[in-house]
């Protein structure tokens, strides 16, 4: 009975001691599979935002619209022919950029209009440390990250420095589509 008690007890120790943030999503895009790992922690509203946004097939078929080599590249809103996807478009989520998560290399941000409260599908991957994007950012708001790369960095590395151009009134817009074939979840 004590050692089932002590085993128990081992169990919930080792159980608070996981990451509440271990939440997986993998981008299969037409570069490679890019992996990431949200922090639900820290950005609870973010992070249910894109998984909700994942679970409903959204970002399936989207492209990354928008790629500043030493930026980030963005993506979660735009067909290949550069129009907005709108259908399925939830309210906005409310501004976490408080949370302490930076926008360094290899971190995903919410992507927002000048409005700090904006942020709907988009998101942005970092692909260089941008401090300046961090709370209190130039506009006393910041972008809210919400997780990490933790495989496919290379892919990201590939998808920074393709040549872009611009497109339907867009600048910097890959010559070539590069799109999200599928986003999906992952167990652990």
């Amino acid at each position: 009975m004590k050692r089932l008690a002590l085993l128990a007890l081992a169990t919930l120790s080792l159980a608070t001691t996981l990451p509440a943030w271990a939440q997986k999503v993998k981008l299969a895009t037409s570069m490679g599979d890019i992996v990431l790992e949200l922090d639900a922690e820290k950005a609870p509203k973010s992070v249910a935002n894109f998984v909700q946004y994942v679970k409903a097939g959204h970002y399936n078929g989207v492209v990354f619209h928008r790629v500043i080599d030493g930026f980030m590249i963005q993506s979660g809103g735009m067909t290949a022919n550069m129009q907005e996807k709108t259908s399925g478009l939830r309210k906005p989520v409310e501004n976490e950029a408080k949370n302490g998560l930076k926008n360094q290399r290899g971190s995903i941000a919410m992507a927002r209009t000048s409005d700090p409260h904006s942020a709907t599908a988009q998101f942005f991957i970092n692909v260089a440390d941008n401090t300046r994007l961090d709370y209190p950012s130039f506009d006393g708001w910041g972008y809210a990250v919400f997780g990490k790369v933790i495989e496919g960095m290379d892919v990201v590395d590939k998808i920074r420095a393709v040549p872009t151009g611009n497109k339907a009134g867009h600048q910097n817009v890959p010559d070539q589509p590069i799109t999200i074939q599928q986003a999906t979840l992952l167990k652990d």
